[in-house]
């Protein structure tokens, strides 16, 4: 699957939004990917992860034993991504804002981790994920993510496969072009909010 075709199961699932939304990272930008149309519809979610399990397992020599995702985003693509891979699946929580493993959840040092988000923007969600993860003596091998709109810039600390790379604009609040400035922003992600 190349990057138009994953674009195009986002438009198909009027994911892909033009606008003025505030990012995870705080970051502004004229488009939004909303991954939870996307994920409303399991073979749309099941096609994206087989193609990205088959990238996956294409790229890495050696090959993972468990899946954790970071929640809310991830859960849904790293429980289908384990099932395409034939893995156990599990996921790390915020606490006391910090990524902590919860539910019974448990990881060692024999595990060999595949890292599963739904976007990438900065890397800063994925980063501490595999902090949290790597604190348990459990090895990252990679991430993978279905979108990473930094277009290959951000750092997540290992290998990132993405099913499509793309550079979107992405502007600090304070240097917003004059076009998206004359927009309400918008905040269509979970990060930050309450329960």
């Amino acid at each position: 699957m190349n990057k138009d075709e994953v674009l195009d199961e986002f438009r198909a699932a009027g994911a892909l939004k033009e606008g003025h939304f505030i990012l995870s990272s705080g970051l502004r930008s004229p488009v939004f990917l909303m991954k939870a149309l996307v994920f409303a519809d399991a073979m749309r979610t099941e096609r994206l992860c087989a193609a990205l399990a088959d990238k996956v397992r294409g790229e890495l020599s050696d090959q993972p034993t468990i899946v954790v995702s970071p929640a809310v985003g991830g859960i849904v693509p790293g429980y289908e991504m384990g099932r395409q891979m034939g893995l156990p699946a599990i996921y790390v929580e915020r606490e006391e804002g910090e990524f902590r493993l919860r539910r019974g959840f448990e990881l060692g040092p024999e595990d060999k981790v595949l890292v599963v988000e739904d976007i990438v923007t900065t890397g800063l969600s994925s980063r501490e994920c595999i902090d949290a993860i790597k604190a348990t003596g459990a090895t990252v091998l990679a991430e993978a993510c279905l979108v990473d709109r930094s277009g290959g810039e951000a750092d997540v600390g290992v290998p990132l496969i993405s099913l499509a790379q793309v550079k979107f604009p992405a502007y600090a609040p304070d240097d917003l072009p004059p076009e998206l400035a004359a927009i309400p922003a918008t905040k269509p992600g979970s990060r930050g909010l309450k329960a």
